[in-house]
């Protein structure tokens, strides 16, 4: 059952973050997992309305990891739009049975079997939810 969730797509994209932070990055953001204890904590670089460098914190499963890479491959040039339609389709593929969020952010279908997972759906949400409100901070200097 787990063995086609975590298949060699997920494990692979997981090993892929490399834990950093940013010197005085303009919106920072810390999520949690209050059911399996994953957290992730983001710094975006903005300038002119879109991400321009991204460091991140992670402490989750695979799952959450792989997410977190995915935001991580696509985020510099994204804007704020971009950032809440990708974490609101992560959400409805998630929770509601709707497709995958296309564009820059497509690869999120690798996620798509996490869907059966209900205790699974927060730490894979933890970096777009984190990404939004760090962006969302930026605006609050």
């Amino acid at each position: 059952m787990f063995d086609d969730l975590y298949n060699a797509d997920i494990l692979g994209l997981s090993a892929t973050l490399k834990n950093a932070a940013l010197d005085a990055p303009d919106g920072t953001a810390r999520k949690v997992s209050k059911l399996c204890g994953s957290w992730l904590e983001i710094d975006l670089k903005i300038d002119d309305g879109v991400v321009t460098d991204c460091a991140m914190r992670v402490q989750a499963c695979a799952l959450g990891q792989a997410s977190a890479a995915i935001l991580k491959a696509s985020i510099i040039g994204a804007n704020l739009e971009e950032l809440v339609v990708a974490r609101d389709g992560l959400r409805a593929m998630l929770r509601d049975g709707g497709d995958p969020p296309a564009g820059r952010f497509a690869r999120l279908s690798l996620l798509a079997g996490v869907a059966a997972y209900l205790a699974r759906h927060t730490s894979t949400l933890l970096a777009f939810e984190a990404a939004v409100l760090a962006f969302e901070a930026e605006g609050q200097k």
